[in-house]
Formats: C-alpha cells, sequence, structure tokens
C-alpha cells in the first residue's frame, strides 16, 4: 500500500480539466488525508443544511407513493450499537468510538442507470456534469473551452509515480452519467450498472425524488459491517474467502494493469457479488457512494454518540478552503498498492459539484 506521508495532497478535487488541455482543480482520489501536526486555519463554510442555490431542485414528481411499494429494493437496518472507526489505517478513522443507530431502510444497490434514467424522464433534470461551467467559476479560462463533461479513469500506458494522480485522470468533453467514457459511448447494456459522473447535488436530487435521503457517513458504516463486529471487511476478517474476491476492485499493478481477477475491469452490474449480512449488496467497491455528511477529518472524536448527523461545516487540511462531502465504499478502482477503500471504515471526500466516472450513490429513508 502506498504511504500517504509520501504525498500530502493526494485528495484535492478535480472539478474540470479545461483550459487548453487541462485546468487542475484538484480530484478526489486515493489514500486517505494525513492530519497534519499545524493545520491552517480552518474556514467559514456553509453549513450543511443551506441550499445552494445554483443546484435547488424542485421535484415535479416521484415514483415512491404508495405505502405498501416505497420499500421495494430496500432493506431494513435494524437499529443497534456498533464501533465505528478503525485503529489499524488513516488517522480521519481514529478514535473507534461506540455509536447507537436507529434502524432505517437503505437502498439494497446501489442506483443504477435505468433508474436515475427514470428520474430524468420524469422531472427534466439536468446533471451538473451536462452544464455549461459558469464562467465566474473559471476566470481567465477562454469560452471557448468551458464545455459540459466530466473526469473519466484513463490508464496510462506504463508505470506511472503514485503520487502523480493526474497521470490517469482526464477531463472528457461531453462525458456524463449517460456517456461515460464520453461523447461516444453509452449506457446500452449498463443498464443494471450503477450511475456515476453524479455530483453530491444529483444524488440529493434523485433521493428528493424518490422520497427518501442521502445516509449519513454513520449509517452508511453500520448498514455496511452487516452485523459484523470490528472486522476489517464487511464480508469479515479474509480478503479472499475460498480464494476468490468478493467485491469489484482493482487487482494487479496499479493504474495501469488490471488482472480481473475479479471478473470486471470497470462497473459491475449491481448485485455481482453476495451481499452482506443485512442483505446490501455492493457496501464494497463497484462505485463510491456520497453521504449526507460534510467532511471533517477529526470529526469522530466530537461526535454524538448516537445517530450522528456529521458536522455543519467542513475542512480538508489537503486542500483548505473547498467544502467537501464524504464518499464512502470505494470503488473498481481501488487498489491495495494505493488506497484501500473498500475497507468499511474507509473515508473519502470530494467537492459536492463534483462527479467522476467511479462514483455513485444509494439512498435511505427512516422508518
Amino acid at each position: 500500500m502506498k504511504n500517504p506521508d509520501q504525498n500530502p495532497n493526494p485528495n484535492s478535487t478535480l472539478r474540470f480539466i479545461i483550459a487548453l488541455a487541462v485546468v487542475l482543480v484538484g480530484v478526489s482520489l486515493g489514500s486517505i488525508v494525513v492530519l497534519k501536526k499545524s493545520e491552517p486555519p480552518r474556514p467559514k463554510l456553509p453549513p450543511a443544511t443551506q441550499p445552494q442555490r445554483r443546484f435547488a431542485f424542485t421535484p415535479k414528481t416521484h415514483s415512491y407513493d404508495p405505502p405498501d411499494s416505497w420499500t421495494n429494493d430496500m432493506a431494513w437496518i435494524p437499529g443497534g450499537t456498533f464501533w465505528m472507526g478503525s485503529e489499524d489505517n488513516f488517522p480521519d478513522e481514529r478514535p473507534v468510538r461506540q455509536i447507537v443507530i436507529d434502524g432505517f431502510w437503505m437502498d439494497k444497490t446501489e442506483v443504477t442507470n435505468e433508474q436515475f434514467e427514470k428520474f430524468v424522464r420524469e422531472t427534466g433534470y439536468v446533471t451538473v456534469a451536462e452544464r455549461k461551467p459558469d464562467p465566474k467559476d473559471f476566470p481567465g479560462v477562454p469560452p471557448d473551452k468551458l464545455v459540459p463533461g466530466s473526469v473519466v479513469f484513463s490508464p496510462p500506458a506504463g508505470e506511472v509515480s503514485l503520487d502523480n494522480h493526474y497521470a490517469w485522470w482526464r477531463y472528457v468533453p461531453g462525458a456524463s452519467w449517460r456517456h461515460p467514457e464520453g461523447p461516444d459511448s453509452t449506457i446500452a447494456g449498463r443498464e443494471k450498472h450503477p450511475v456515476v459522473h453524479v455530483s453530491w447535488y444529483d444524488a440529493a436530487a434523485y433521493a428528493q425524488w424518490a422520497g427518501k435521503r442521502l445516509p449519513t457517513e454513520a449509517e452508511w458504516e453500520y448498514a455496511s459491517r452487516g452485523g459484523l463486529d470490528r472486522q476489517p471487511y464487511c464480508w469479515g476478517k479474509e480478503q479472499t474467502p475460498g480464494g476468490k474476491w468478493p467485491a469489484n476492485i482493482w487487482q494487479g499493478r496499479f493504474p495501469n494493469e488490471n488482472t480481473q481477477a475479479d471478473g470486471f475491469a470497470g462497473t459491475a452490474a449491481v448485485a455481482s457479488f453476495a451481499p452482506n449480512g443485512y442483505g446490501l449488496y455492493d457496501m464494497a467497491g463497484n462505485v463510491w457512494e456520497w453521504c449526507a455528511d460534510w467532511y471533517l477529518p477529526d470529526y469522530y472524536a466530537k461526535s454524538p454518540a448516537r445517530n450522528p448527523p456529521g458536522p455543519d461545516t467542513s475542512f480538508d487540511p489537503n486542500e483548505p478552503g473547498v467544502a467537501k462531502r464524504v464518499q464512502r465504499g470505494g470503488s473498481y478502482l481501488c487498489s491495495d498498492l494505493y488506497c484501500m477503500g473498500y475497507r468499511p471504515s474507509a473515508r473519502m471526500k470530494g467537492a459536492p459539484d463534483t462527479g467522476l466516472s467511479h462514483t455513485g450513490f444509494r439512498c435511505v429513508r427512516s422508518k
């Protein structure tokens, strides 16, 4: 596994790469944040409940009103107590604390392309990646370079330094949830795959339409463990029980050689692997999943012990001044050489207006 101390800023958020070939504003991936002994001053950022006007969404309708059907394709997660975090990995997973969670419903799978397409068809919603970037956000960039698009994983031809994550990401004009690799690609045949290139705002809009919400970070970790106590993986103690990979992650030399020992090079259809103890699929790997919480590296030390809602502000010491939302679960790009983000305790974060080709979500609903 890569030593995060070798690269103090592996997780900055790549919003868009536009001017000429690239305008880098950071990317959300890689190893988990390393806390510095001397942190810069924390900026005043918007609280988690503050609306973002330019991303506001009013649903026209939603399809989950009938009282006997809204829990279809959801699993009941019984309330209980669990140990959140890990003492064995990255600093922002500590301290480990006992947390009490009330019961809730959770989607059995990540939201799929066909489910997201229904939402778009019924509401006319346009994702952030499909909108033309606002010139106010990119002063000095030529207007002809401000085109809709998203960030796509592009493996380099040969070996590259793991300190340079820009080597395997590129901004692709026209890339979006409909065109995951760019304008010449489609989701035909991938209807059951998780939707990707969705920002936090896109995920929140879908959840609102569906009469649901995004999970808190604590709910997500509690559910991902499936009733297991402090195990390193969602399925237990062994990484490859019976010699088989139980999740869609990266095997081989990252980022240019994927042996596909798990059977997949990119996203997999949801529920391609066995569920965890709560009947949830793909809580490890496949795509990162947005959570409701703002990201703070030291939130665990001061969070409530019952149903922690997440902090009311955000701070990332690797990119001060940029508010981040929590992502969980890892993706098909998670490699033991780089991030190990598929562990249930692993934390990631991203700017809420940024989606990538390995980022999706699932929803929850309180009883």
